[in-house]
């Protein structure tokens, strides 16, 4: 089989930078890594990154995944693609129950390689088990208590492919759904809560390890003090930041978090237990104006405007509209995170929250060829999803 080499690069290892380095891949598989050798490919002091690992993202180019079809699931691959990402989970929106099952029979289908696109490598169940009051943007349809006619059917893609499921602690039966089935293999986050430090606290020792976007739909002592005048009570947010237990994630668009907020949660959970996501919906690569966020027709209407999603009346966030390297130039860029980290972020560490860190989420020999090649101003020039190129990139 033939070798591929890149040459003259400037490596990016979790840890540190290696400029003047080659890489080889064989076989979709990285079989050397370091060396200022010559190679078929000079990239010309270019990053070579391990590609991105996005844990939350619901959509782009138009399509949404809850669209329910499998070219909807290639369409959103591969424009995710062209901006890094090389390895998923799709992400479903608050929705009925057969869209439900229709989003979980694709990501079984399509688990794996998607040519062209990013690999969908697990599946993040996202919007049953929300507490409503909690649910930002998403549609207001089938909210669920957790119970056996409905947790069997959609835990049961645990048994092929690495299974998310997001619950707020504070619904009834939020126990028992993570302690019936963490241990079949199901990973639980917690997230779109108003639950309390110590309802998430609780949740901890059930099996619950990763929040889904921190500062976003979840409740905090100002939110909780509504209803409880004192003593002032710590929430999710408290929660997410004191447990060492907790990994989670930020959307670094620019637009959802500042910069001193990703500061902040850079310096409590460090880079190993925050992840960069996307939590982009289908306007990613679309013009400005109106989408559905969900399925087509039966979703929420929301608008993509100044470079963020937002509500048709322009008073709350809806989504982020970029992909992985816009959200890795704003961490880096505004945010002051070291560019070893900052990629860490995108790649392994989102890799190991899933679970699938002995396969892709960095530059090391026997993992897969999945590379991405940035300029020095952090822009795609090249993907490569298991050696092989990625269309429509620079």
């Amino acid at each position: 089989m033939t070798v591929t080499v890149f040459a003259n690069a400037t490596l990016v290892l979790p840890d540190r930078l290696v400029p003047n380095a080659s890489l080889a891949i064989e076989r979709g598989r990285i079989v050397e890594v370091g060396g200022p050798t010559k190679g078929a490919i000079d990239l010309g002091g270019m990053y070579l990154a391990p590609g991105f690992v996005d844990l939350h993202v619901h959509g782009g180019d138009g399509a949404d995944f809850m669209d329910g079809t499998a070219e909807a699931f290639r369409a959103v691959c591969r424009c995710h693609a062209r901006h890094g990402t090389t390895s998923l989970t799709p992400t479903s929106t608050v929705a009925t129950g057969p869209q439900y099952d229709q989003f979980l029979a694709l990501c079984g289908e399509l688990y794996g390689d998607v040519p062209g696109g990013a690999r969908i490598v697990g599946s993040h169940f996202y919007g049953p088990y929300f507490a409503r009051p909690a649910r930002g943007c998403h549609p207001d349809q089938e909210f669920l208590v957790p119970a056996p006619g409905n947790a069997e059917r959609f835990t049961k893609l645990a048994e092929r492919m690495p299974l998310v499921v997001t619950v707020a602690p504070e619904i009834e039966n939020a126990e028992w759904l993570v302690r019936t089935y963490a241990p079949r293999g199901v990973r639980f986050n917690a997230g779109h809560s108003h639950g309390t430090f110590s309802q998430v606290e609780a949740a901890v020792s059930w099996g619950v390890r990763h929040i889904d976007h921190l500062f976003c739909a979840m409740s905090d002592r100002a939110r909780l003090r509504l209803s409880q005048a004192f003593p002032m009570r710590g929430g999710m947010l408290e929660a997410t930041l004191f447990f060492d237990e907790l990994s989670t994630e930020v959307i670094a668009d620019g637009k959802h978090l500042s910069p001193d907020l990703l500061r902040l949660a850079y310096k409590v959970k460090g880079p190993d237990r925050l992840a960069l996501v996307t939590d982009s919906m289908r306007a990613v690569d679309q013009p400005d104006g109106e989408y559905w966020f969900g399925a087509i027709g039966s979703g929420e209407r929301v608008l993509k405007k100044d470079g963020v999603g937002v509500t048709l009346d322009g008073t709350a966030l809806a989504s982020c509209v970029m992909g992985m390297d816009h959200c890795l130039r704003t961490i880096h860029f505004s945010a002051g995170v070291p560019l070893p980290e900052a990629v860490r972020m995108a790649s392994l560490t989102p890799a190991c929250i899933l679970g699938v860190e002995s396969e892709i989420g960095s530059l090391e020999v026997g993992k897969r060829a999945d590379l991405v090649v940035l300029d020095r101003a952090l822009n795609v020039q090249q993907v490569f999803v298991g050696g092989e190129r990625v269309n429509g990139v620079a």
